[in-house]
């Protein structure tokens, strides 16, 4: 049996023990912080040979040159022939509808003139390389590699690199398949925090890249962290979350599946139902102790539920969406009879599935918008990942005589203003006469 949170938003501490739950301190401590910087200085300064050095020590390999760490086209092409085909199909398929929904996403340039000539503008232009980080070995997610590298592709990036660990020399064929139909350029067998080292500072085998997506582990998340800024990074993920708005008639059944389906990457993972109507809750309840026994993952599943999982009895669907906004949860399920009428009340969220048959597992792999999403809260000022993220905007300015002299004339009083000479004199050559 399940010994889940219950809480109840009449009690005068509500909010206050709600938001100590919602809290998780996944920062790195001393030692995680100096070992990574470690790795990242000798990276920097010693290129490949540092890389060899701490992949056959931390993966447990017997690489002697980069070239064996490397993963040819071909490779990544004979695993996609070789997996199964309904396997080869549903990665094909999500793929598909992944690409579909991100080619909407993509921004063009534009510009407007002005009645004086004046132009202005945005241009709008892809980054010319992004590193992508897998997990590797048993843990290996072929869908994360679908949902980073095909909006990259879609933005048109040049040049995409992926690490993924092979620890033991494991290499996983659906991951190698993933990278085949995304069509990632090129492929190193390299995990930690040495191959976030390897994209940030680039060696003599691995390029530089401009930006660094994908999950990973404590020690590449903080990585990840500390060469932001040399490079970009598209965020530091904190746990899985799942947050399940219920009206109360949804089978009992689904929702609990539902909170497992997040419960299950991890012990750390945070699961909660928010409903008006305290009898379903307790059906939920039974419906976790029940299923439980019959789940694969069934002990970090009971772990997770009884860590960080909740079940919430609020007064009203108002209130229920008002506990959403505060959460801001990275999922967030609508299981209502009306959810189109609810979703715009809610302001902080990283992806909401609407309606009772729209289970989180179908945005996961293959509903087509990104999986990779804001956790921890941060949907209050984050979204997910997205083509958006792999394209740059610069600005367009371009002054006509008659623009440049009317400017001028504005630009300089603002310029000696705040006391900068230099500007408004650049301006004022400019003015007519």
């Amino acid at each position: 049996m399940v010994d889940i949170t219950r809480l109840d938003s009449t009690s005068n501490d509500f909010w206050n023990t709600l938001e100590k739950s919602l809290a998780w301190e996944g920062v790195s401590d001393d030692k995680v912080n100096t070992i990574v910087r470690e790795i990242l200085a000798g990276v920097r300064e010693r290129g490949d040979a540092a890389l060899l050095e701490y992949t056959n020590r931390l993966d447990r390999m017997n690489a002697s040159s980069m070239e064996e760490l490397e993963i040819p086209q071909v490779r990544l092409h004979q695993a996609l022939e070789a997996i199964p085909q309904e396997q080869r199909e549903a990665l094909e398929h999500s793929a598909e509808r992944v690409r579909i929904y991100h080619e909407k996403q993509k921004q063009e340039s534009w510009s407007y003139t002005e009645a004086d000539g004046t132009l202005l503008g945005q241009q709008v232009t892809p980054l010319d390389r992004a590193g992508l980080y897998v997990p590797g070995g048993k843990a290996a997610y072929p869908s994360s590699v679908l949902m980073n590298a095909i909006p990259a592709k879609v933005a048109g990036v040049k040049e995409l690199i992926m690490v993924v660990p092979t620890p033991d020399g494991e290499v996983n064929e659906l991951v190698l398949a993933a990278a085949a139909v995304s069509g990632v350029d090129r492929v190193f067998a390299l995990g930690g925090a040495q191959a976030v080292a390897a994209l940030a500072y680039g060696t003599e085998s691995v390029p530089q890249v401009d930006k660094i997506v994908g999950p990973g582990n404590i020690f590449v998340a903080t990585a990840k962290g500390m060469v932001f800024g040399t490079v970009g990074i598209d965020m530091i993920a904190g746990p899985s979350e799942i947050l399940v708005v219920c009206d109360g008639q949804t089978e009992p059944d689904w929702i609990a599946m539902d909170l497992f389906s997040q419960a299950e990457h991890d012990e750390d993972a945070q699961s909660i139902l928010v409903c008006p109507d305290g009898e379903f809750l307790d059906k939920v309840a039974a419906s976790i102790d029940k299923l439980l026994p019959t789940m694969e993952r069934g002990e970090i599943i009971a772990t997770s539920l009884t860590e960080r999982g909740a079940l919430i009895k609020v007064r009203d669907m108002d209130e229920a969406v008002e506990v959403a906004n505060f959460i801001a949860p990275e999922h967030l399920e609508l299981s209502v009879e009306d959810p189109l009428a609810m979703a715009p009340k809610i302001r902080h969220a990283g992806a909401i599935f609407m309606g009772r048959y729209t289970a989180e597992a179908l945005g996961d792999y293959c509903a087509g918008p990104n999986h990779v999403l804001p956790t921890s809260r941060t949907a209050r000022f984050s979204s997910p990942l997205g083509v958006y993220d792999f394209q740059k905007r610069s600005s367009l300015i371009m002054c006509s005589a008659d623009g440049a002299s009317e400017l001028g004339k504005t630009a300089s009083k603002m310029a000696r203003g705040e006391g900068l000479t230099a500007h408004a004199r650049s301006a004022e050559y400019r003015i007519k006469d």
